[in-house]
């Protein structure tokens, strides 16, 4: 993988730009690494991603942009377009997928992305359908906690619930810790005392899951010490066998709440319509075109959905 890796990283898509042929916009906020040095250790195993290289290759991706999609609204800075990096291990090409096909879903579902703020979603935040557990598990991944039988259908659409999702993922993936995917990754969803139509559902669509999906989803009733045989009882709530207090989903809140600023910034400001960002900012040649804007809305769609 890693020849692979840096042969992408010296492709003359990236290596051949010219400066004088690219406008010069305001400089972007630079870089500062705030990972330990296990986490570097572990991004260069698992993602190849080299500190010595790292700010080259922002660069090359910010090029690529700069270049082929210079109509697509989006941020460019070191931090921001690294999550696109690591979420495809530093292959430039597929970042730029990655990056097209994130805002093509922002702009393409506007019920959710639109005027997406912690304050717009009081109800459901202080209903409890979901919240971060305090503590990450034994790998250091977050664990995010979602309650559906918290959920009235009649105080509010489905759609509040899949923005409180979206609302908590980004704030998850501010932290450098959490990125190496969505750029985010699943590592793994435990379903607890679920009904036995449940199940039933579940193995006739697991067929139709790749194999590495499939293979995360942990079915386990009532069975609690299943439950435990994967994630610590040290870090559980008692509502789940756990030892670590009742649980809480103020300390959550809060911290979402206090990020009103950060989301008003990115999801609240006024844009051009989806079609005169989009129509221009296909994938460029050589991509593929594995995500056009609705493909790309159907497949985001189908995974939120799936996680109810």
């Amino acid at each position: 993988m890693s020849e692979e890796s840096d042969s992408l990283r010296t492709s003359p898509s990236a290596a051949s730009l010219s400066e004088s042929e690219l406008p010069l916009p305001p400089t972007p906020a630079g870089y500062v690494c705030s990972l330990t040095e296990d986490l570097v250790a572990k991004a260069r195993e698992e993602l190849q991603e080299k500190p010595e290289w790292r700010l080259r290759d922002v660069q090359a991706l910010r090029d690529m942009v700069r270049k082929e999609c210079p109509n697509l609204s989006t941020s460019l800075e070191d931090a921001f377009l690294l999550r696109f990096l690591r979420a495809r291990k530093f292959d430039y090409d597929r970042a730029l997928q990655l990056l097209i096909n994130y805002h093509s879903c922002r702009r393409s579902w506007p019920e959710v992305f639109n005027n997406l703020r912690p304050s717009a979603l009081k109800e459901v935040l202080a209903s409890g359908f979901l919240t971060v557990l305090p503590h990450t598990d034994p790998r250091g991944c977050h664990i995010l906690c979602l309650r559906p039988d918290r959920w009235i259908p009649s105080n509010y659409p489905i759609t509040e619930n899949i923005r409180a999702i979206y609302l908590t993922l980004e704030k998850l993936i501010q932290s450098e810790e959490t990125q190496d995917g969505f750029p985010i990754r699943i590592k793994a969803v435990h379903v607890v005392n679920e009904p036995r139509i449940f199940k039933g559902i579940f193995a006739i669509i697991k067929p139709f899951l790749k194999e590495k999906i499939a293979n995360r989803f942990f079915l386990h009733g009532s069975d609690l010490n299943s439950l435990h045989s994967n994630l610590p009882r040290n870090i559980l709530p008692k509502e789940y066998g756990g030892t670590a207090g009742e649980l809480d989903i103020t300390a959550w809140n809060a911290a979402l709440l206090a990020s009103e600023e950060d989301f008003v910034r990115e999801f609240c400001q006024p844009g051009p319509p989806c079609d005169s960002i989009l129509g221009q900012a296909l994938p460029p040649e050589g991509l593929s075109s594995e995500a056009p804007c609705d493909d790309s809305m159907w497949a985001v769609k189908s995974q939120l959905y799936s996680c109810y």
